[in-house]
């Protein structure tokens, strides 16, 4: 049974990594860390402007740097950014970190739930399906190297999803903290 220091949430924009980390954190009596909240709060700086101002580069190496501070809190329920899988050294600090969680969507769903959301620079294409297929061909086979376990966030709810993993988790993995409840 692998030992987890943090429940670590990977998958694509719109997954459902914020909400279903909210509430599997609340399961487990776990803290909840956002990647992505994180960096808002420390430039002040929606994402979209962070992409205006420094890129995407920019943006990536402020996901790390707040990745590699999350990872040194106390053990915590993580949701990742879709994109923090494309530098190696996440990969392998998410890999030493604790339990991996990819939260798979079918592009169906992704689309619908990430439609008209203005807070996702990578989305600001005239053809939102074509990149959103794009960025998943890039990143799957990323997500499914570096998961411990595969979960679809198609069908079901947050809430349903985070009971269904609070019973699961503890035969798969050391639970850090307190213990689950159903």
């Amino acid at each position: 049974m692998q030992q987890a220091s943090h429940i670590l949430l990977i998958g694509p924009m719109g997954s459902g990594k914020s909400t279903l980390g909210q509430a599997l954190a609340a399961r487990l009596g776990l803290g909840f860390i956002d990647v992505d909240a994180r960096i808002v709060a420390a430039t002040g700086l929606s994402i979209p402007a962070i992409f205006e101002a420094e890129g995407e580069a920019g943006f990536r190496s402020r996901e790390t740097a707040a990745l590699l501070a999350a990872l040194q809190e106390p053990p915590a329920v993580i949701a990742t950014g879709g994109g923090i899988v494309l530098a190696d050294a996440n990969r392998e600090a998410i890999r030493a970190a604790g339990f991996v969680i990819y939260l798979h969507i079918h592009p169906d769903e992704q689309l619908r739930r990430v439609a008209g959301d203005h807070n996702r620079p990578l989305l600001d294409h005239a053809d939102p399906a074509g990149q959103l297929a794009r960025l998943q061909a890039q990143r799957e086979p990323l997500y499914r190297a570096l998961a411990d376990l595969t979960v679809d966030t198609s069908a079901q709810t947050s809430e349903q999803l985070a009971a269904a993993l609070a019973l699961r988790l503890p035969q798969l993995c050391d639970l850090p903290g307190k213990q689950a409840r159903p």
